[in-house]
């Protein structure tokens, strides 16, 4: 990685006020839930009302499921700048939003290491903890040191939060890291006082 600031993503906005504070305190990526078990869901109609301008902060659409031509319309619909795609489909998502320049976070575990170093350069690998029920993010921190062998960038998820985000980056080193429920007061609202800390803490790491 090199001596710039850490990319950070705050993930799970489902309202106005979250998006403000994410963004007002510095985060470089903002994410939205388009899965409808998650309780961070928020439809494509509500995230097209959230997602500001691109000029502000890149937006990611977390979809499941869904094949190229909703993925696309989808973006299209809320002027997002990424995807993170999870589920049936997601190779060819993936694939076709990076042919057009797009952002695509692809998730991962460190520890399908044969996986992570198949992924193409145009995608970025985003690690989380293992978990085969769990479609999304885990919430939970997993081994660190699992990332060793990766020589590319990636972004660093599962569990973080203002009490652990400044060790992981000291650890692993990753160009960045992606943060919900532990910025979180309740599911599906995000703490302002836990999201100023993590960007911060991450940004000065």
């Amino acid at each position: 990685m090199s001596a710039a600031a850490t990319w950070v993503k705050v993930c799970g906005l489902t309202h106005r006020d979250d998006v403000s504070i994410a963004v007002d305190a510095g985060a470089d990526a903002i994410g939205f839930n388009l899965m409808p078990e998650s309780p961070r869901y928020v439809s494509i109609d509500t995230a097209a009302e959230l997602v500001p301008s691109a000029e502000v902060v890149t937006s990611v659409l977390l979809t499941v499921d869904v094949t190229v031509g909703e993925a696309l319309h989808a973006l299209a619909a809320t002027g997002a700048g990424g995807v993170q795609p999870y589920g049936r489909h997601a190779a060819d998502v993936a694939h076709f939003a990076a042919r057009a320049g797009l952002l695509v976070l692809w998730p991962a575990h460190a520890v399908d290491r044969e996986s992570v170093l198949a992924i193409p350069n145009d995608q970025t690998p985003l690690l989380d903890t293992p978990d085969n029920a769990v479609r999304g993010g885990t919430g939970r921190v997993f081994d660190w040191s699992t990332t060793s062998y990766l020589e590319r960038d990636f972004v660093l998820a599962g569990g973080l939060g203002p009490d652990n985000v400044r060790a992981a980056i000291a650890a692993v080193r990753p160009w960045g890291v992606d943060a919900s429920s532990g910025l979180e007061s309740v599911p599906g609202r995000k703490d302002p006082g836990k999201v100023l800390a993590y960007v911060e803490e991450a940004k000065s790491s």
